[in-house]
């Protein structure tokens, strides 16, 4: 079923995902059920934590850290068959919709809205002089999946901002793939 959002707080929201405002409700509603407004897709992203599902619905981004800014995040990456033991500041992984923001600020491009991929962007990555990290930006394929093992007993994953906060232990496993669940929205203008 598509939703219409609305924005209500447009004197300071952007309001992306939003058709409508207080203002022009009535007639945004008008043109929804009567089927006037245009219907998007969206791809969205799953994450399980130790093979136990967390959340199918992830429009934006996931952040995965350490519990302190400012130590450094550690972990094993792996895309697919590729696999790398990293050091950062963290990764942002998400669907196109969280492409336009922190993993753009990172380094990440922005991916079509209509995309059914995800994108990985390792924040501040360290490597040892003489090295390089390979997946320090990756693109993933619908039918593939990217999992993080955790190398650090006090870290943390972060779920569509900083409200949804999941514990990550020493060995932990994350798992990140494309949702089964796409939202559909009603109005949206496009980037």
């Amino acid at each position: 079923m598509p939703i219409l959002g609305v924005n209500s707080a447009p004197s300071y929201s952007i309001g992306f995902f939003c058709a409508a405002t207080r203002k022009d409700f009535r007639l945004r509603l008008e043109q929804a059920l009567t089927g006037k407004l245009r219907k998007s897709t969206l791809s969205r992203m799953a994450v399980s934590l130790n093979g136990r599902m967390r959340s199918k619905r992830v429009l934006n981004d996931t952040l995965y850290c350490h519990d302190s800014p400012a130590a450094t995040s550690r972990y094993i990456l792996r895309v697919g068959k590729r696999r790398e033991e990293q050091r950062s500041s963290g990764i942002w992984i998400g669907p196109p919709a969280g492409s336009t923001a922190a993993q753009r600020s990172a380094g990440g491009r922005v991916l079509p809205l209509g995309s059914r991929q995800l994108q990985l962007v390792v924040r501040e990555p360290y490597t040892p002089p003489g090295t390089k990290n390979a997946l320090e930006r990756a693109i993933v394929k619908p039918d593939e999946r990217v999992t993080i093992t955790s190398k650090m007993d006090d870290s943390s994953l972060f779920i569509d901002g900083p409200q949804r906060k999941l514990a990550v232990r020493l060995g932990d496993e994350i798992e990140f793939s494309l949702s089964d669940t796409p939202l559909q929205v009603l109005g949206l203008r496009g980037r």
